[in-house]
């Protein structure tokens, strides 16, 4: 098994983790809706993807 010759200073460690921060997420404006959206995904307000409709959205009454 391959085994380290000699210890990673503290330096090295830190700047290898510095790369693995949380970003916030993408979002795109849905083309038909002008509603905020993951991009990949189906629009949540009005179902629509790729100029077409997906999904018939029925919206919650609260």
């Amino acid at each position: 098994m391959a085994v380290p010759k000699r210890r990673k200073s503290r330096a090295k460690r830190d700047t290898r983790r510095a790369t693995h921060q949380i970003e916030a997420k993408a979002y795109n404006e849905c083309d038909n809706c002008g509603a905020p959206k993951e991009p990949h995904r189906i629009c949540p307000s009005c179902g629509w993807y790729k100029d077409r409709y997906v999904i018939d959205v029925v919206e919650v009454q609260s």
